[in-house]
């Protein structure tokens, strides 16, 4: 049997940092294939996958969206629209940004078949600080949002 999904009828789950994710394996979905993937969209002026890291490697490809700022640590900021496709390293702390007026959309491949912490962290309020209990962003990397986490100088 051949299984397909509509990503767009998924309902995905809203983020604090003004994205809606929508993974399409893992239990109930696509099943034991042995990485992670999903789509993710974007809001429009500032939209974000914040500063985080994670020990799985990780590829973004660009679906939709011409502004859209990848910061990684000791690299500086780049920027990505449709058509693109990067790679992040393990352990690389990273954040991308859409810095354009339309929603952003691209998809996320990352190898082993568990979810990633900064998915929780960021619900629950406990995401790390760029800079305070993490390496800083890039000098001209976009703000880390949600700004106000639990573990930032002002919690």
């Amino acid at each position: 049997m051949i299984h397909v999904l509509d990503v767009r009828d998924m309902p995905g789950k809203r983020f604090p940092a003004n994205r809606l994710g929508r993974g399409f394996t893992g239990p109930g979905l696509f099943e034991n294939v042995g990485f992670r993937t999903g789509w993710i969209e974007l809001d429009a002026n500032g939209g974000q996958v914040p500063w985080h890291n994670h020990e799985q490697n990780e590829v973004y490809v660009m679906l939709e969206g011409d502004d859209i700022e990848l910061a990684m640590e000791d690299e500086g900021t780049v920027r990505l629209r449709k058509g693109q496709a990067v790679h992040i390293p393990s352990g690389k702390f990273h954040q991308l940004t859409n810095r354009g007026p339309e929603k952003a959309v691209f998809l996320y491949i990352y190898e082993g078949d568990g979810d990633v912490d900064h998915w929780r962290q960021e619900l629950d309020g406990t995401l790390p600080k760029a800079g305070v209990t993490t390496p800083p962003l890039p000098g001209d990397a976009y703000r880390q949002c949600p700004e106000s986490t639990k573990n930032s100088p002002s919690a």
